[in-house]
C-alpha cells in the first residue's frame, strides 16, 4: 500500500510539471480596470481567473463584485493581467479591460452576502475581453460530475515575493459539497485569498474541474466550484445561441486548431494529456480515444449547429450507452456534454464504441437549422476512419447505424416538406415536447408547502416523469426562491430551440391563488411572461364522473367555438354553481371563474367544473380592491372570440402576460388570469404526495 501511495505521489508530481506552464499561461489577474495611467502590476489584486476560450475569461462572482453591494456586477469593466501568446512567454505580461458578462446565480445582483460572508453558490462569474488579444486557454473537463479523491493543482495569483504572479500548489480532492455545485479541496497547501477564482485542474486527466472559490479559516483546505455549473449560463431565447454554447464552441475549437496547427512545436494540452503517467496505459488501446482523437472529436462536433434540446442529446446518450443515462446535474446543453455522459458504460461497453456511435448518430440527427455543408459527412468519414483501429464488428455495426439513420433522416424530411391540406398541429398550439411540473401540496394545520420539479415525458412519452427536485415545509413566502433553480434547470431540459416549454402547476384548487406565472426564475422577468403556465388538478383528486362526456368537452372546446359562461358570479354577484347547472351547459362552453380560488364560489365552481368534465376552465386572482369585474368578463369574451377555440389559448395567455408585463393598458384586465388545462394527451402519473419530515 507504502508502495502505491509512493507511485501515486511520483506520478501527480510529473502531471504537475508537464501541466503547469499550460495553466500558468492561461491564468490571470483580475484588478481594477486599467485607466492608461497607471502600472497594472501596481493595482490592487481582486481575484484570480482564467481563459477558457478566445476572448473569454471564467472567475468567481465575488471577485467582480469588489466594491460593495452598490456596485452592479453584470456589465462592469475589470483589468485582466495575462501571459500574451499561445502558449505564454515567461516573464512577460499584458493587460486588457474586459466586461463582465453575466454572474451565477443571477440572483447575486440583488442579494449579497455581508464582508466575509461566504456567497451563493455556484459564484460565477463570465468576463469577455474587449480587445482582440493572442492568449493561451485551458481544458475543460466534458465529464457530468466532479471527480473525487483525485490529485489535483490549483492556481492562481500569489505575492508571496511581493510581486503579484501566477503559482500553483497541489492537493486532494475530498468530495463534492452543495449537492455537487461545489469540490472540497484538502489541506495539503494553503489556498491565500489572490488565488479566488483560480482554476483547479485534475492532474490524472489534465483537465480543468472546478474554480477556487474559498478557504476555511480553520483546518486548512477549502472549496471549488465545479466547472459543471457553467452549464447553468443564462438559457437561449427560441432561434438564439445560449452563451454557454457560444463559449464551449469557442473553446473546443480552439483546442482542435491547435491540435492540427504544425506551426508551433510547444506542447499543447492534447499532447500533455497523452503524456501524463496516470493515463498513458489506457491510451493507445481499443477501450478509450486517445486525447487526440477526442480534441478532433469535439472540433467536429463544434462545427454543427446545436442541437434542438437537452432532451435530444439524452436520447442519443440513452442510445449509445445502452441505459438512461444519469439524471442528476444540469442538463446537457451540448453535442460535448453528451460524450462526457459516456464515460464508463455498463455491460462490458468500451468508451470509444459508445463514443463512436453517439458520434454516428450525431451525423444523421436533426439540428437546429442546416448544418454548413460537408460538416456532417466529415464528422461520419472521421467516425468510419477512427474504427479503422478498433474490432471489425464494430465498424459494421457503424456502418449499418449510419446507414438506418441516413433513411430515418430522409423520411423526417420528405414528411415535412410533403404539403398538408389542413395543419397537422396549429402553429398557435403547444409543442408537443417535454414540459415541466411543478406539484405543490399544503399542509391544512399550518403555512407552508411541500413541493415537487419533474419533467413530463408529454405526448410522446405520456405519464413518464423524471424527478428534478424536491423539498418539504416552505414557508409560502420563501417558494419563489425555493423553486428558482430546480425550475431553471427543468426548462433547460425541457426547451428546444424552436419554443420554450410549457409549466404545468399541479396543485388543490384552492391553491390555484398561488402566482406561479409572477415568480422570477431567469433573470427578473416573471416566468408567465417567457412561457405558457397552465394548472392543473393534482392527478390523486377525484375525476370527472362521466369521462366519455369529459373527451367529448374537451374535442369540442378545442375545434371551436368556445363560448365563455361565467361560473361563480351573476351580472358581477358572487354565487356557487350547482354541479346539476354546470354539467348540462353545452360542450364547447368554458367556465368562468373571475372570484379567489380561495373563497367559497369560486372553490365551489372549480371542483363541479371538474367533475363535470371541463378540461378548459378559465379563473384569476382579482387584483385588491376591484368593485367590479364587468372589464374582465368584456376583454375575456373578445379574448375567446379571436381565439375562436381552446387550442390557441396557453399561447394567448402568454401573449397577454407580455403585454400587460410591458405596460400595454388595454391588456391589464388580464392581471391575474390563470388557465387550467387538463389536456388527456398530457396524462399526469399517480404518485402520493410527499409526507414532511417524521
Amino acid at each position: 500500500m507504502a508502495d502505491g501511495r509512493a507511485a501515486g505521489s511520483v506520478h501527480s508530481a510529473r502531471a504537475f510539471e508537464l501541466l503547469e506552464p499550460l495553466v500558468q499561461a492561461a491564468t490571470v489577474r483580475v484588478h481594477a480596470p486599467p485607466d492608461g495611467y497607471e502600472d497594472p502590476g501596481t493595482r490592487r489584486t481582486w481575484g484570480s481567473g482564467f481563459f477558457v476560450a478566445p476572448g473569454w475569461v471564467l472567475t468567481c462572482a465575488h471577485v467582480v463584485g469588489e466594491g460593495g453591494a452598490g456596485v452592479r456586477l453584470a456589465g462592469r469593466e475589470v483589468g485582466i493581467t495575462f501571459a500574451p501568446g499561445e502558449a505564454g512567454d515567461a516573464g512577460a505580461t499584458g493587460t486588457v479591460a474586459g466586461r463582465v458578462e453575466c454572474v451565477l446565480p443571477e440572483s447575486l445582483e440583488q442579494r449579497r452576502p455581508g464582508r466575509r460572508g461566504l456567497w451563493q453558490l455556484p459564484d460565477l462569474a463570465l468576463i469577455r475581453v474587449l480587445a482582440p488579444v493572442t492568449h493561451a486557454c485551458v481544458w475543460l473537463t466534458d465529464r457530468a460530475r466532479p471527480p473525487r479523491f483525485e490529485d489535483v493543482a490549483y492556481f492562481g495569483c500569489t505575492e508571496d515575493l511581493g510581486v503579484p504572479e501566477i503559482t500553483g500548489r497541489t492537493t486532494r480532492l475530498r468530495g463534492a459539497a452543495g449537492a455537487g455545485k461545489a469540490i472540497r479541496l484538502g489541506a495539503d497547501d494553503e489556498i491565500v485569498p489572490g488565488m479566488s477564482g483560480g482554476p483547479v485542474v485534475d492532474l490524472a486527466r489534465g483537465e480543468v474541474v472546478g474554480v477556487v472559490k474559498a478557504r476555511r479559516q480553520e483546518g486548512g483546505g477549502g472549496l471549488a466550484v465545479s466547472i459543471v455549473q457553467l452549464r447553468t449560463l443564462p438559457p437561449a431565447g427560441p432561434g438564439q445561441v445560449g452563451l454557454y454554447r457560444r463559449v464551449l464552441q469557442a473553446h473546443d475549437l480552439y483546442h482542435y486548431d491547435q491540435h492540427l496547427s504544425d506551426l508551433d512545436s510547444r506542447r499543447t494540452w492534447t499532447d500533455v494529456q497523452g503524456e501524463l503517467p496516470a493515463a498513458a496505459q489506457a491510451y493507445g488501446t481499443r477501450l478509450r480515444l486517445t486525447p487526440g482523437e477526442r480534441t478532433t472529436l469535439y472540433g467536429l462536433l463544434a462545427e454543427l449547429p446545436a442541437p434542438r434540446s437537452s432532451e435530444a442529446v439524452r436520447s442519443l446518450v440513452e442510445a449509445a450507452r445502452g441505459e438512461e443515462p444519469d439524471s442528476t446535474g444540469p442538463a446537457p446543453l451540448s453535442w460535448r456534454d453528451g460524450i462526457g455522459l459516456l464515460y464508463d458504460p455498463p455491460g462490458g461497453v468500451s468508451e470509444a464504441a459508445a463514443m463512436l456511435r453517439y458520434a454516428t448518430d450525431v451525423s444523421v440527427a436533426d439540428h437546429r437549422e442546416p448544418p454548413t455543408p460537408g460538416a456532417d459527412e466529415e464528422l461520419w468519414d472521421w467516425v468510419r476512419a477512427t474504427a479503422e483501429r478498433l474490432w471489425r464488428p464494430l465498424r459494421r455495426e457503424l456502418g449499418e447505424r449510419h446507414e438506418r439513420g441516413l433513411a430515418e433522416r430522409d423520411r423526417r424530411r420528405a414528411v415535412a416538406a410533403r404539403p398538408v391540406h389542413g395543419p397537422l398541429r396549429a402553429p398557435d398550439a403547444l409543442p408537443p415536447g417535454p414540459s415541466v411540473l411543478l406539484e405543490a401540496w399544503s399542509h391544512g394545520w399550518e403555512e407552508v408547502y411541500d413541493w415537487r420539479v419533474s419533467v413530463l415525458g408529454g405526448p410522446d412519452r405520456p405519464a413518464e416523469l423524471t424527478p428534478v427536485d424536491s423539498g418539504v415545509r416552505v414557508p409560502p413566502q420563501r417558494l419563489p426562491e425555493a423553486l428558482r433553480a430546480p425550475l431553471a434547470e427543468a426548462f433547460r431540459r425541457c426547451d428546444t430551440h424552436e419554443a420554450a416549454a410549457l409549466l404545468e402547476v399541479a396543485v388543490a384548487p384552492e391553491l390555484f391563488t398561488l402566482a406561479v406565472d409572477e415568480w422570477p426564475v431567469t433573470g427578473d422577468t416573471p416566468v408567465g411572461v417567457q412561457r405558457p403556465v397552465v394548472y392543473r388538478y393534482p392527478a390523486d383528486g377525484p375525476c370527472a364522473d362521466d369521462p366519455l362526456r369529459a373527451a367529448d368537452r374537451w374535442t369540442r372546446v378545442m375545434t371551436g367555438p368556445a363560448l365563455d359562461q361565467r361560473a361563480d358570479c351573476s351580472r358581477g354577484r358572487p354565487r356557487s354553481p350547482s354541479y346539476g347547472w354546470l354539467s348540462g351547459l353545452p360542450d364547447h362552453v368554458v367556465p368562468v371563474s373571475c372570484r379567489s380560488a380561495d373563497c367559497e364560489p369560486a372553490l365551489g365552481a372549480l371542483h363541479a367544473a371538474r367533475r363535470a368534465g371541463y378540461g378548459v376552465v378559465l379563473c384569476r386572482r382579482p387584483p385588491p380592491g376591484e368593485v367590479s369585474c364587468a372589464a374582465f368578463h368584456r376583454g375575456l369574451r373578445e379574448e375567446l372570440a379571436e381565439a375562436g377555440r381552446g387550442r390557441p389559448l396557453p399561447l394567448r395567455l402568454l401573449s397577454l402576460r407580455v403585454r400587460a408585463h410591458d405596460h400595454d393598458p388595454d391588456a391589464y384586465w388580464s392581471t391575474g388570469l390563470g388557465l387550467v388545462w387538463e389536456d388527456p394527451d398530457r396524462p399526469l402519473p399517480e404518485d402520493e404526495p410527499l409526507q414532511g419530515d417524521l
